[in-house]
């Protein structure tokens, strides 16, 4: 089975929505869509590059989809040619309980019972990415269905809007998988893994913790 890796940008209050624009996702009368490019640099960019290689199919919730599928297809050729290459030649699955449209090549909806849907996508692909996509996100998170978390904090703090873990997560132990880095404008990059278990607790004043 292939792994599944969740890609976010997220303010140090955890909030991860709209970061790439105004416009981008105002529910809830979000008024801070794009705080994330005054603080995006090259070293932050790299970053996500090399996060990014490897992928061999996306999953994406529908509105994090049809914001890709505007921008990507007509993004050869610029400055992000190498993303745009690769989001538009692998396959894009999108969860969704309606009926989206599903113009962009290689893409395919996902039955109803989304766990089974998302391990069948497993089966088939080496490393498949999830970009954004809250609330597909606290799904994978609900389900224990993703093997890595790329988490990158920027030094923003909103006081609302959705967040990366909005309540509906369970108890899960993750592992640090590479240090800490942090760009030259603040943005720290964590790179978890999902490990077995659940947390565990410990009396502080009990003489092996030291």
């Amino acid at each position: 089975m292939g792994t599944l890796g969740i890609e976010l940008f997220a303010t140090l209050d955890l909030v991860g929505q709209a970061p790439g624009g105004p416009d981008e996702d105002t529910e809830g009368g979000f008024r801070f869509g794009g705080w994330q490019a005054p603080l995006f640099d090259d070293v932050t960019g790299d970053q996500v590059s090399a996060a990014l290689e490897g992928t061999d199919a996306l999953l994406l919730g529908r509105r994090t989809y049809d914001i890709f599928a505007a921008h990507w297809p007509h993004q050869g050729g610029g400055p992000d040619d190498d993303i745009a290459t690769l989001f538009n030649r692998i396959p894009k699955y999108v969860a969704s309980r309606g009926a989206p449209e599903l113009a962009w090549a290689g893409s395919t909806q996902l039955g109803p019972d989304l766990p089974r849907a998302i391990d069948e996508v497993r089966d088939r692909h080496e490393d498949v990415k999830v970009i954004g996509s809250l609330d597909l996100v606290q799904t994978l998170l609900h389900e224990r269905l993703f093997d890595r978390l790329d988490l990158w904090l920027y030094p923003v703090v909103l006081g609302g809007g959705k967040k990366v873990f909005d309540g509906g997560e369970i108890p899960a132990n993750l592992t640090l998988l590479d240090p800490p880095t942090a760009s030259p404008r603040g943005v720290v990059h964590l790179h978890y893994g999902l490990v077995d278990g659940t947390p565990g607790t410990g009396d502080l004043t009990a003489p092996e913790r030291r």
